[in-house]
């Protein structure tokens, strides 16, 4: 009787002693979190260095936190002795006032598994507000505030191509006609010009007649008569641009000048200086009427 009394004390314990060779602690690293807020648990293990302990990983349901990210350490073993943790970073998003996690810890043997359970931690939910109204008050406002609009970068495209798009076919149908009209506004321009530098000198010569002013006369008309018609005035004699323009006035106004470079005479008569005149503008008249039939005939 007494051998089994024994035998009983030693089975019991050897049961009460096998679960205390396994320590597994777990605690929040702060009391107390925000909403959706990291927070720290620490999973913490002693056991005999002969035993395989493994810790949750990702896979793990650790409701009602959310798992973030698992930080182990590297295991030490003192006389015996292995002390293992790791650090889970979670975040909670339960509106419960109090919330309690507790993790396992997995002992490996051969054939099986033992699970063992940290003793339950809690962290509590610390709310912005101290109380939420039941009934919402919003601030009245009625100042709009302005919204920047986005560039429509494919719109001012389309609208510049197309812009581009008119003005070339703008210019294939009407490329002659704006030449034209360019042409004849720069030769009454130029023309306008001459008239006025002509009258200008030729009112000076009147006035006082001199070698200098009887040659810029003359270079003024023959230069504004090649610019015109193209062909070389200044070169001519006035013998040879009375023939060339089957005029024999011309040559009698020319010479009126010529008398006062090459003879020294002292005036010049005011008929000579006005036919000569309308000779240019003759010219110029000729000229528009060439602009004009050119662009009729494209």
């Amino acid at each position: 009787m007494g051998k089994i009394a024994g035998i009983i004390f030693l089975v019991f314990i050897s049961f009460t002693a096998f679960p205390q060779q396994i320590q597994l602690d777990g605690y929040f690293m702060q009391d107390s979190a925000r909403l959706g807020e990291r927070v720290g648990f620490v999973l913490k293990a002693q056991y005999p260095q002969s035993t395989q302990l493994i810790f949750p990983d990702s896979t793990f349901d650790f409701s009602p936190f959310v798992l973030l990210e698992k930080k182990s350490f590297i295991s030490s073993t003192t006389e015996g002795i292995t002390t293992d943790s790791a650090v889970y970073y979670l975040s909670n998003f339960s509106l419960e006032p109090n919330s309690f996690l507790s993790l396992p810890a997995y002992e490996l043997s051969r054939y099986d598994s033992i699970t063992y359970f940290s003793n339950e931690a809690e962290i509590k939910l610390k709310l912005m507000l101290d109380s939420i109204p039941e009934q919402l008050v919003f601030q009245q406002n009625n100042v709009y505030q302005t919204l920047e609009k986005p560039i429509n970068w494919l719109m001012i495209g389309l609208i510049g191509g197309g812009i581009l798009l008119i003005i070339g076919v703008f210019i294939l149908l009407f490329a002659n006609k704006i030449k034209a009209i360019y042409l004849r506004n720069r030769e009454k321009i130029r023309f306008l010009q001459f008239e006025r530098k002509w009258k200008k000198l030729t009112t000076l010569l009147f006035q006082n007649p001199n070698l200098e002013l009887a040659d810029e006369v003359i270079g003024l008309w023959k230069g504004y008569l090649e610019s015109i018609t193209n062909q070389p005035f200044q070169e001519w004699t006035s013998s040879e641009i009375s023939k060339n323009l089957e005029d024999p006035k011309v040559l009698q106004a020319l010479r009126g000048i010529d008398m006062i470079i090459y003879a020294g005479k002292d005036s010049v008569s005011e008929e000579s200086t006005q036919y000569l005149l309308e000779i240019a503008k003759m010219k110029f008249q000729e000229k528009q009427n060439q602009l004009r039939h050119e662009r009729a005939t494209r």
